[in-house]
Formats: C-alpha cells, sequence, structure tokens
C-alpha cells in the first residue's frame, strides 16, 4: 500500500518531504507549431513610430491590419493601407523625432 500523499506543490514522501512534480513537454510537431504559421509572422520590418495608428480587420485565418498615419496633428488620419502598402511610406519618413529612440 502507498503511503505517499499529495498535497499542492507535489508528492509528500512518508517521511513528509515533497518532491515536485514536474510537468513533461509535449512532443513538437514543427509542421503545426503557432510560431511557423505565415499569418503569424512579420514578413517586413517596419519602423516603431508613436504617429501610427493600426486597426485590426477579422479575416479567417489571417492577420490583416490597415495603418493610419497621424502625424502631425493626431485629429485627422491618413490612410496608408495594409502594412506591405505603408512600409515603404513608413520607412522612407524623414520626422525623425516621431519614432522611437531606438529606431532612430
Amino acid at each position: 500500500m502507498d503511503t505517499a500523499r499529495r498535497d499542492r506543490r507535489g508528492i509528500l514522501s512518508p517521511g513528509g518531504i515533497a518532491t515536485p512534480l514536474m510537468a513533461l513537454p509535449l512532443p513538437a510537431n514543427p509542421d503545426q507549431a503557432p510560431e511557423n504559421d505565415p499569418s503569424r509572422l512579420a514578413p517586413h520590418r517596419i519602423k516603431r513610430c508613436t504617429y501610427r495608428r493600426l486597426i485590426s480587420l477579422d479575416r479567417a485565418r489571417e492577420r490583416v491590419y490597415e495603418v493610419e498615419c497621424l502625424y502631425p496633428d493626431r485629429r485627422l488620419p491618413i490612410p496608408l493601407g495594409d502594412l506591405d502598402s505603408a512600409l515603404p511610406i513608413c520607412n522612407a519618413c524623414t520626422a525623425s523625432h516621431i519614432f522611437r529612440p531606438d529606431e532612430d
């Protein structure tokens, strides 16, 4: 007969010492990993701007964002299209004070 008890931290041995339980990782299937899903990965590098607004559009099985520029007054957004069409516009912007300090 097993005299070990289980508490919330693990299994208590007969001497009262807690032996922690360890979670075992699931075997990884690289084809089904969400990190490898192309719709979850950003294909391009876009500068991080304090005046950019991203609007998430509801699409089945993919992430789509519309981009708006709020420079200079933040009241009138300028639509730039999706991320692919906004990439060259945002990366060509020369207003260095609007980008995050690590982007200048």
